[in-house]
């Protein structure tokens, strides 16, 4: 099982007065990059948020935007303390003209009084700790919930990558068969190609038989590729069954030791069959690459 880095998930609730939005989006990266976007209100918050994100998502770029307002779109005007309005206003006006202002802006005064800290939420501050403590767990269910939804998008994502891997994976063992059976007739060709050569340099066909087999094998061991093949064998195996651990990292891993025994057999087997048959692996292992980037 494997989870992809890619993921979203967003959840929303009435809670009293308050209409509340969160919605939780991730994307590959090598390391943890947390971005949360919180009211200033719960801003004292996000501490506790960062580790939940950390703890339940591991890994990626991770952003959290968290929007509250209120249900309903008319305003009662006794959400607004016009008296102390009023009061504050005066006394601004007070204190102006107390200081020697000459001429003064009574908008901007007034844009002021309505600014000051306390102003319009002093009505709104009489919240007991244990109600305050009480929206706070009702929020955290809803980044829970919207954080939940991200990880099963993204354990449908890594389903999805799961069976390309495995598709990826078959397509090279299917190109490495095909390199087995042309390497059996490879060798005889090699000699065959070696003994032409020395009779186009107008050599006779009694040549010295035991030093040409002593190419001959020299060459083969050049050009031997067993080990590799081996390798790579048991690196596509292996390959599969850490795909069942889902770890990413070793994927990326393991890609890189296939390539690398790809890229021997290429090198050495001065065939152009297998080099048609190495492009074509090479093909396959870049889609696998691209997925493990993106994997967690």
């Amino acid at each position: 099982m494997i989870y992809s880095m890619t993921g979203f998930g967003k959840a929303q609730k009435e809670i009293q007065d308050l209409q509340i939005k969160v919605e939780v989006k991730s994307l590959n990266s090598k390391f943890t990059d947390l971005f949360c976007r919180l009211p200033k209100s719960l801003s004292a918050r996000e501490i506790e948020v960062r580790n939940y994100l950390t703890q339940q998502l591991e890994r990626g770029k991770i952003e959290l935007s968290l929007t509250m307002q209120k249900a309903t779109e008319t305003v009662s005007p006794s959400l607004l303390p016009e008296k102390q309005i009023e009061e504050l206003f005066s006394e601004l006006k007070r204190v102006a003209k107390q200081v020697g202002v000459e001429s003064v802006n009574e908008t901007a005064l007034y844009l002021h009084a309505l600014s000051m800290p306390n102003t319009i939420q002093a009505e709104q501050t009489q919240e007991t700790e244990e109600e305050v403590e009480a929206l706070w767990q009702s929020i955290f269910e809803i980044i829970q919930e919207a954080t939940q939804e991200c990880k099963a998008f993204r354990l449908r994502e890594g389903n999805v990558v799961e069976e390309k891997f495995k598709e990826y994976i078959a397509s090279i063992k299917s190109g490495l068969d095909a390199v087995k059976e042309q390497d059996l007739i490879r060798m005889p060709n090699i000699r065959e190609r070696m003994k032409k050569s020395l009779l186009d340099l107008g050599l006779n066909e009694d040549f010295d038989q035991n030093r040409f087999e002593q190419e001959v094998v020299y060459y083969i061991e050049k050009f031997d590729i067993s080990e590799e093949k081996v390798r790579l064998a048991t690196h596509l195996e292996y390959f599969l069954e850490v795909l069942k651990e889902g770890n990413g990292k070793k994927l990326n891993f393991m890609a890189q030791e296939i390539g690398r025994e790809i890229n021997t057999i290429g090198s050495k087997a001065n065939d152009s069959n297998i080099q048609r048959l190495v492009v074509n692996m090479k093909d396959e292992l870049e889609k696998i690459k691209e997925q493990t980037a993106n994997v967690l």
